[in-house]
């Protein structure tokens, strides 16, 4: 079945008609149908008025040649095969071919003159007399007796005409029937056509509504509403209906949503308060019992609660940071250069980064437009995110430039690399590292990569991860300058190696 299946699919359109427009359907069932009532018609007229016209034909023959038996008469005795007649019979033939003929079919002769008595072609040989019509070639040939006064056998007149003018006739007969089935078709084809372009005009202009707001996403677009009511009526208004349903929806889910994000933003903005108060009060506690010399279970109980608060700190900045990026609360913006930034970052992880070597490579002047402490926040992230994902005295590169009136930040590590299909799902939030080179004890938050994708989205920029070319991970970040600079000299950067 399969394989039928993709047979068929393997087919050009035209081969398969339920792959065909509707409107194409239409019309070629209209002129489908049409084309058969046609032959139908055609075939029973050309068979009635051709076999009338033959009636005809032989009925006028059998006519003349009554007529001319019946104004003849023969007079005189046989000698031999000759004969003596009354008038001139050929000259009263004027449609047709005659023979004066015997009984046995052989044509008579003047007695006088020795003339043959017919008029037929030299092919054409009358035979013996038939009181009903005969075919002799392209004739037609029907007896009649003549009255004779003359001793003998009886003398018989043979009258012919010629088939090829009925069978002119027929012929064009039958082509304009044909002629008229095919202009039929085609005009039922165009009519067919014509009216199912009609009818399908506001299936049409729903798709193209449709198609609109599918690009777009929006609902509020509002359905054209035909004329008629019809079925296709009922389609837009019930299509109206529920882009009405869904924009309102949609409206109610977007209320909702900015009302969560309001409320995370200034829920983590509240917790900063107390939580940084409970970190001084655990760290002025943890310097008392260290002045007092206390050991043991109370000390170990204060290093556990200080340590659980900071990591809550930075879980709730990082909720706040996500929040308001969320909300779209942009902080305060400036010009600011890139290279300084991730100078400060890298002052900031070195102490941290254990046996990790961070090879830092030329550094173009970038000026771009944002918030330097969302900057130094995502750049940050991206080291620390090499670091704690890649084994001890593995290196970390980090590159910056400007092409294009863009900034590119290129940050990759010497590690296992990000696993195929994961490229996307690490920028997703609460996403956690699992692999054998992972060095955070406490798991992370998993809000780290989201942060960054977060800050450079809302600077208008975008980040992707990929393979760097020496196998590891690498992150590359891409964010519009504050205005065009030409080539500057690489600026030292504090820290760099």
């Amino acid at each position: 079945m399969a394989a039928e299946a993709g047979g068929a699919g393997d087919r050009p359109v035209w081969a398969t008609p339920s792959r065909w427009p509707v409107r194409w359907r239409i019309a070629a069932v209209s002129a489908s149908l049409t084309l058969l009532i046609l032959l139908v018609f055609a075939a029973v007229v050309g068979r009635l008025v051709s076999d009338r016209m033959e009636d005809d034909f032989r009925n006028e023959l059998v006519a003349s040649a009554s007529e001319l038996a019946a104004g003849s008469v023969i007079r005189g005795t046989f000698e031999g095969r000759s004969l003596n007649f009354v008038g001139d019979i050929s000259q009263r033939v004027t449609t047709g071919d005659m023979a004066l003929i015997d009984g046995r079919g052989t044509v008579l002769r003047d007695r006088e003159t020795g003339a043959s008595l017919e008029t037929f072609p030299p092919d054409v040989e009358p035979g013996p007399p038939s009181l009903n019509p005969e075919r002799l070639g392209d004739y037609e040939v029907v007896a009649r007796q003549v009255s004779s006064t003359a001793f003998g056998p009886p003398v018989f007149v043979a009258y012919g005409r010629s088939r090829d003018s009925l069978e002119e006739t027929i012929g064009r007969l039958w082509l304009f029937l044909a002629g008229g089935v095919f202009g039929g078709t085609v005009l039922a084809l165009l009519a067919g056509l014509t009216v199912a372009g009609r009818a399908m005009r506001p299936i049409k202009d729903l798709t193209n509504t449709a198609r609109k707001i599918a690009s777009t996403r929006d609902p509020s677009e509002r359905v054209p509403m035909p004329d008629a009511d019809d079925e296709i009526a009922e389609l837009a208004q019930t299509l109206d209906q529920m882009l009405h349903e869904l924009d309102s929806a949609r409206t109610e889910t977007e209320q909702l949503a900015h009302a969560q994000r309001e409320f995370v933003a200034d829920a983590s903005h509240e917790l900063r308060t107390p939580l940084t108060s409970i970190l001084a009060n655990l760290e002025l506690l943890q310097e008392r019992l260290a002045q007092q010399g206390a050991d043991g279970e109370e000390a170990d109980m204060v290093e556990g609660a200080l340590n659980s608060s900071k990591r809550m700190r930075r879980l709730v900045a990082d909720l706040l940071l996500l929040a308001r990026a969320d909300a779209g609360r942009a902080g305060v913006r400036s010009d600011t250069d890139l290279a300084a930034i991730v100078g400060s970052a890298l002052a900031e992880v070195r102490p941290v980064a254990d046996d990790h070597e961070l090879i830092v490579g030329p550094m173009e002047s970038t000026r771009v437009k944002g918030n330097p402490d969302d900057l130094h926040r995502l750049v940050v992230n991206l080291l620390e995110n090499g670091v704690r994902h890649t084994p001890p005295e593995t290196r970390i590169n980090v590159d910056l430039r400007h092409e294009d009136g863009v900034a590119v930040l290129e940050v990759s590590d010497h590690g296992s690399g990000i696993p195929p299909g994961m490229e996307e799902q690490v920028f997703a939030r609460f996403v956690r590292g699992g692999g054998p080179a992972d060095r955070n004890t406490d798991g992370g938050t998993g809000l780290g990569l989201a942060i960054v994708q977060a800050v450079a989205a809302s600077h208008g920029g975008t980040v992707e991860a990929g393979e760097a070319p020496h196998g590891g991970a690498q992150f590359i970040v891409r964010l519009p300058l504050a205005e065009r600079v030409g080539a500057e000299a690489p600026t030292p950067v504090p820290g760099s190696v």
